[in-house]
């Protein structure tokens, strides 16, 4: 049997990896920068990490959410605790696209509408009304677009207000810091603006940080620098540390019943010890307050380099801005420098998505290997 063939692969195969290195059959070293799309989040096999999974797994690996599971408990505990972000519900799901897809749902569910508003080069997924939100037409079956979307620029508050007003819209989901589109971000204002609008027209406002949450940006939600206060947060990726799992907190304002929402899978013992393990980890390391110093090192070192026309995103999500395209670039960091990178919708932009232990010596190597691939 062959695989699917969805998936353009870089000719390397890796079988170990340690904190911010990945090493391959051949015992060559490369340096993480991009994290498996952001989701290492404490190092590659973190010894506290391994620990509880390992414990974890020798105890009970899986049960269905049908019986009681104290560790989804502790886990909301730990998220309301680093988070700052009180009273609010947990939901526990297996990815990002689950989480925005259950988000969306139980938009609907409160408001009793159906229409969603999204925006330009934003990714949300790849499910039902999760992909339909996402700003790329070739990834959006029939099917999908079945789903009402309007989609704006960002900054556009007058035309999210028109669209508002005609009262069908359940719910408004948005990026933080937008990721594969390419690390633009809004302004507090207009965040302010949407939640205001949404508050006004019975709309509930998304906050996906599905990507530039738990912790990456130096803040544990990057919305929390603006002041706002989402009706529901999804979130992902850096949740595990590579384990699969995601979830949404939702507003207390939201009230639960029986079969609502519901999954297998999510917020099993495993995924809830990797979850556990990954919040412990950013909070005895200071990680968080690890990704604001070693960003603005990295920044500091980027305007060194005349070839960069700008650093988007903040924290340990950052893109640098060329004025051509780095596909060749990025190979050249790969297959001669042994550093791993990302891409986004931008074609000329690098994205920078590291594990969040990054460090300043680790800064330098990619400066010096991005001289010489200049």
């Amino acid at each position: 049997m062959s695989l699917f063939d969805v998936y353009p692969l870089f000719d390397i195969t890796p079988v170990n990896a340690k904190d911010v290195f990945v090493y391959d059959e051949n015992g060559v070293e490369y340096l993480d920068l991009y994290g498996g799309h952001a989701v290492i989040s404490i190092g590659h096999s973190h010894p506290e990490y391994v620990c509880s999974l390992s414990n974890q797994l020798n105890n009970i690996g899986f049960y269905s959410n049908s019986i009681q599971n104290p560790l989804q408990v502790e886990l909301a505990e730990a998220i309301e605790t680093i988070s700052g972000c009180k009273d609010y519900q947990l939901f526990l799901c297996n990815s990002g696209a689950e989480a925005n897809e259950n988000a969306l749902k139980l938009a609907s569910f409160q408001t009793g509408k159906s229409k969603v508003i999204a925006f330009k080069n934003g990714f949300h997924g790849r499910t039902s009304a999760a992909v339909a939100a996402t700003d790329n037409a070739k990834i959006i079956a029939p099917i999908n677009a079945q789903q009402e979307v309007e989609l704006f620029k960002l900054g556009d508050l007058k035309g999210v207000e028109n669209a508002l007003a005609k009262n069908d819209v359940c719910a408004i989901i948005i990026e933080t810091i937008q990721g594969i589109g390419g690390l633009d971000e809004t302004t507090t204002e207009f965040l302010k603006g949407l939640e205001s609008l949404s508050k006004t027209h019975n709309t509930l406002l998304i906050a996906d940080e599905i990507q530039c949450g738990f912790g990456r940006t130096g803040d544990f939600f990057a919305f929390q620098k603006h002041g706002i206060t989402p009706d529901i947060i999804s979130m992902a990726k850096g949740m595990g540390n590579g384990f699969p799992i995601g979830g949404i907190l939702i507003h207390p304002s939201i009230k639960a019943s029986y079969g609502l929402l519901g999954t297998t899978f999510g917020g099993n013992h495993l995924a809830c010890a990797a979850s556990l393990a990954v919040l412990k980890v950013m909070r005895c390391e200071n990680l968080m307050e690890n990704a604001k110093t070693v960003s603005e090192y990295f920044i500091e070192k980027a305007k060194t380099i005349p070839q960069i026309k700008a650093v988007k995103g903040r924290g340990l999500m950052l893109g640098l801005e060329f004025d051509f395209p780095i596909a060749v670039m990025r190979k050249d960091l790969i297959f001669k420098y042994h550093i791993f990178t990302g891409s986004a919708k931008n074609p000329n932009l690098l994205r920078i998505l590291p594990p969040l232990t990054l460090q300043k010596k680790h800064v330098d190597v990619f400066f010096e290997a991005l001289e010489k691939a200049l």
